[in-house]
């Protein structure tokens, strides 16, 4: 998606919690290696290695920039918008919480979707029903958003086919 929304990118980050398993790094870098593109791993696990993190992103070059999927980066959305405007690069991030708040693109799971399930879940288990007989379900909802005033304060050109695929646009 980032190479539809910055395709001239030859470079592009992924930001990753080195505390944490990354079992999708190597799909990453197949993608990228298929696409003809760098990809730069780039590694935080405190506030302060975010925002170093970012210094380095611009020094390499790096013309973009994917968010791992780690809780501890859903939690710091409002300061990844910050730095990412403050650098001016493009960041996609898996929660819509995040093109809410100012970032580009929002693309994965609709966390209001998992926290239903997770209601539900518990509410099963308070009935008195054993967790280990529940089956196992995770939100299959995926959503698609798109920042448009992002979008144009970093000069890009969203495809109208993006648009047409997402969820919501925010203009």
């Amino acid at each position: 998606m980032l190479s539809e929304l910055v395709p001239q990118a030859r470079v592009i980050a992924l930001l990753v919690n080195p505390n944490n398993a990354n079992p999708w790094i190597g799909d990453v870098r197949e993608a990228a290696r298929v696409r003809g593109i760098q990809l730069e791993i780039m590694k935080a696990s405190t506030e302060s290695e975010i925002d170093a993190a970012f210094a380095v992103l611009v020094q390499q070059h790096s013309e973009a920039l994917l968010i791992g999927d780690d809780v501890f980066f859903t939690s710091r959305h409002e300061q990844l918008v910050t730095l990412a405007s403050r650098y001016s690069v493009p960041v996609i991030e898996r929660w819509r919480e995040f093109a809410i708040s100012g970032g580009l693109v929002s693309y994965g799971t609709s966390l209001a979707d998992a926290s239903r399930l997770a209601g539900a879940y518990t509410a099963r288990v308070l009935r008195g029903e054993k967790p280990a007989e529940l089956p196992v379900q995770q939100s299959t909802k995926i959503e698609l958003v798109i920042n448009l005033k992002t979008a144009n304060a970093l000069g890009i050109d969203v495809p109208p086919t993006l648009l047409a695929r997402a969820d919501e646009v925010i203009e």
